[in-house]
């Protein structure tokens, strides 16, 4: 346990110390300071070693029994109590055998798998330099798809059987720069949130490289533009600085990430277990459409308690639409990309569509009798020249 104080100032009331758990997931304690899981994975190991001693007793003695029980012993202790990075052993095992068994190769495919045509694998040859056949696998991602709430702005993470799910950027406070009283008011305020959840949430916190390529361009576009030189000077100075600083160091930026998730049925209603219960027999559940939008309606009206409460302790929460929430999930699905998914990109069943001018002029930049200066670099484009005209050095597709 931690606590924290502040002395008052002058003409203020002192501020009480607040007792914050350390720990605030930490498993109970059942027995000898042991978790359940602990105590399950101690107890079916002593168990197992017990059935073996007394099948094998009459044939081994029970001091080579005992040299190779220790090892096994061993194993399921270190495997019970260990941890790495806050997860149990067992856990990050299990996760290991998972992870094993997954096919290495997963690709979007809701309708499963299907056999490649006759037309396909009458033509297929082996390749001598594979060594190994690559079994493809569906990949279940959580999201099934997003869409746009009807009475919002804000867009709806299908989760399927696991409800909704919605998404808000946060604003930060700066918490240091406060008085003691203002801080009270703060942590007052988002005490209060906390006090009012009902459903699960998450406080995301991502770290995102920043290029400041764009600032940097602009700064000194528009420096020619200041009307005195002195601040012509100071925003090339600060660009050139902006410069070494991207040169010399990881620029990172942070952004607070608020998730609503919102079950498909209340908490305590019996009709999970009942839908439960008709998947396993292969039947369909019944109401999906109204638990849909009786789920859609709770999140709505979520996020509207949320913009309210949160500004209260100084917080803006602004939640995503469809577009900016795919962008997020792409986002954190594939960090490293080279090109970063933004709201300008289309998703992945948008259907895209072109008018009649782009398709002309895509038809003729495909035309080979155009000039070969005007058409995209390829290199096996021919390098002759058919254009009847003469050539200047300043066509260049690229200025088209």
């Amino acid at each position: 346990m931690t606590m924290t104080h502040h002395r008052a100032a002058a003409g203020e009331q002192p501020v009480q110390a607040v007792r914050i758990p350390a720990d605030v997931e930490r498993q109970d304690r059942v027995l000898a300071n042991l978790t359940a899981r602990q105590l399950a994975i101690l107890t079916a190991a002593g168990l197992l070693l017990y059935a073996a001693y007394a099948a094998t007793r009459p044939v081994l003695p029970p001091v080579v029994f005992a040299a190779l029980a220790i090892p096994v012993a061993l194993a399921a202790a270190i495997l019970a109590l260990g941890s790495r990075d806050g997860l149990g052993l067992d856990r990050l095992l299990a996760a290991a055998v998972r992870q094993r068994l997954t096919p290495r190769v997963q690709i979007a495919a809701p309708g499963g798998i299907t056999a490649a045509p006759a037309w396909v694998t009458a033509h297929a040859t082996s390749d001598p330099v594979s060594t190994g056949r690559v079994t493809p696998g569906a990949l279940d991602l959580p999201a099934r798809s997003v869409t746009d709430l009807v009475a919002g702005s804000a867009g709806v993470i299908d989760l399927g059987v696991d409800g909704l799910a919605a998404v808000c950027v946060c604003s930060t406070v700066n918490f240091a720069l406060r008085t003691p009283a203002e801080q009270e008011g703060l942590v007052a305020g988002f005490g209060r949130y906390l006090h009012s959840l009902s459903a699960p949430v998450q406080i995301l916190i991502r770290a995102q490289r920043l290029d400041l390529t764009g600032q940097i361009a602009d700064l000194r576009d528009r420096a020619g533009g200041l009307p005195h030189p002195a601040l012509e000077q100071a925003a090339l100075e600060h660009s050139d600085y902006l410069t070494q600083l991207a040169e010399h160091s990881d620029l990172l930026r942070r952004q607070v990430l608020l998730v609503l998730r919102e079950p498909l049925h209340p908490a305590g209603s019996p009709l999970p277990a009942l839908s439960a219960l008709r998947r396993r027999a292969g039947q369909r559940p019944r109401g999906g459409h109204a638990a849909r939008h009786a789920a859609e309606t709770r999140l709505a009206r979520r996020i509207s308690e949320v913009t309210g409460l949160l500004s209260a302790a100084g917080i803006v929460a602004m939640p995503l639409d469809a577009v900016q929430a795919s962008a997020v999930l792409a986002a954190a699905c594939d960090p490293e990309s080279l090109i970063p998914p933004t709201a300008e990109l289309a998703g992945p069943d948008a259907v895209i569509t072109a008018t009649p001018a782009e398709v002309v002029e895509a038809e003729a930049d495909n035309d080979p009798r155009r000039a070969p200066s005007a058409m995209p670099l390829d290199p096996y484009w021919p390098a002759t020249d058919t254009r009847e005209g003469p050539v200047t050095e300043d066509e260049s597709w690229w200025e088209r």
